[in-house]
Formats: C-alpha cells, sequence, structure tokens
C-alpha cells in the first residue's frame, strides 16, 4: 500500500537540496547610485589635476619668463636701449636683483602691474630708479618670485644692478603692514624696500597684509 507524503524525493531516494535564493541588494545602491557616484569620482579626479596643472604652471612660465629677460637685460647693459623679453611685452628689464646667500639672481620689470609681476618682480616707478640714491622700491609674489623673501635674515646682502651699475644693501629689518591703513610710498630715505603679499602660506589671494624687507645702501667702495 502507497502512501503519500509531503517531502520531496530525489529520485534516488535523497531529498532535493534547497534551491539558491539570490541575495537581497544594498538598499543604498538602488536606481543610478552607483553610476552617480562613479561619475561623481572621476569629476574630483580631473578637478584636482587641473589644479595642479594651474600650480605647476605658474613656477614654470615664471622661470621661462626670467630666461628671456636675462637675454634682453645684456642687450641693455650693452647698448643702453629698452629692449623688449617678447614683441607683445608692455614691460621691460630695467635691473637685476640677487641675493649671494640664497643663490637668487632675478630680473626686475618696469612697473608693478598684476602684468609685470606675473613675469618676475616689478619696479615701482613712483619710486627711485634702480641703482640711483632714494628709496626703490621693487614688489613681488610671494608664491613665485619674491617666495624667497621669509628666508633673508638681518645682515644679508643683496645686490642691486641698474643701468648706471651696481649697489649692495644689508638688511635692516623685516615688518608686516596692513594696505588699508598704510600706504607704501616712496621718501628722500636713501634705501631699498622689498615687497610682497602676507602670510607666504595664504591659501586666499589678494589678502590686504604686505611683508616688508628694509635694506640700507652699504658706502660705495663696499661694492668693489
Amino acid at each position: 500500500m502507497n502512501f503519500a507524503t509531503t517531502s520531496r524525493m530525489h529520485p534516488r531516494d535523497t531529498e532535493v537540496p534547497p534551491s539558491r535564493r539570490p541575495a537581497p541588494r544594498p538598499r543604498g545602491l538602488r536606481g543610478s547610485a552607483a553610476p552617480a557616484r562613479r561619475w561623481l569620482a572621476r569629476a574630483l579626479l580631473v578637478a584636482a589635476l587641473a589644479l595642479g596643472l594651474q600650480a605647476a604652471w605658474l613656477p614654470a612660465k615664471a622661470a621661462l619668463a626670467q630666461g628671456l629677460l636675462e637675454t634682453t637685460w645684456r642687450q641693455s647693459l650693452a647698448d643702453g636701449g629698452t629692449h623688449r623679453p617678447w614683441p607683445w611685452a608692455d614691460t621691460h628689464a630695467v635691473a637685476k636683483l640677487a641675493a649671494p646667500r640664497l643663490g637668487i639672481s632675478q630680473i626686475v620689470l618696469a612697473g608693478d602691474s598684476g602684468r609685470s609681476l606675473a613675469f618676475g618682480p616689478g619696479w615701482a616707478e613712483s619710486s627711485a630708479t634702480p641703482g640711483a640714491a632714494g628709496t626703490v622700491v621693487i614688489s613681488g609674489h610671494r608664491d613665485t618670485h619674491f617666495r624667497w623673501l621669509q628666508d633673508l635674515r638681518q645682515g644679508d646682502v643683496l645686490e642691486l644692478q641698474g643701468r648706471a651699475g651696481p649697489r649692495l644693501y644689508e638688511v635692516i629689518g623685516t615688518r608686516v603692514a596692513d594696505s588699508r591703513k598704510e600706504r607704501i610710498a616712496a621718501s628722500k630715505l636713501d634705501q631699498l624696500l622689498l615687497v610682497t603679499c602676507w602670510p607666504f602660506d595664504a591659501t586666499a589671494p589678494r589678502g590686504p597684509l604686505r611683508y616688508l624687507v628694509t635694506l640700507r645702501p652699504l658706502p660705495r667702495a663696499s661694492s668693489r
């Protein structure tokens, strides 16, 4: 006599193994969430690469410009004329600034506008001519040409060569000034003022604070 049973039997009288059910999908990956995250990651990577290229381009442009300016500066010393470093330039070399202890040698441009400072330190044309007596004011960007100002020490000697010849200056002090309250202007004092933005590690550009290095001229006999 056959009896019906509720259990399912395999042809070889063994139980059928339970069927595998698919694992439930995580709730956080529904719809288009995963592709959106991948696109976001790619966009962030592209943005990071763009910022990196921009940061690398600024020093490279500054170094290339200084090489071209060095050539035109030598031409100016040779013939006394004014030579543009590239055909569309609206500035030219007026001096050469050197800090021997730091291994720095830079061509100084006429004018301290943003267009000039993109390629080198700029001489404020309202101040005394480089190489002459009086207050000479030279500015530069803190993150490129004038970043080395933070490494100057009191007593360091710098050379500023103008068309009339070189002059030696000694660092006598540094300070921070607020451009909203104080205007850096030329005076009757015989000195060299080097100016850049402060602080050196600032993340936002065009801040109001300025870092000033004051140098006094050494006797002419010391420059021989």
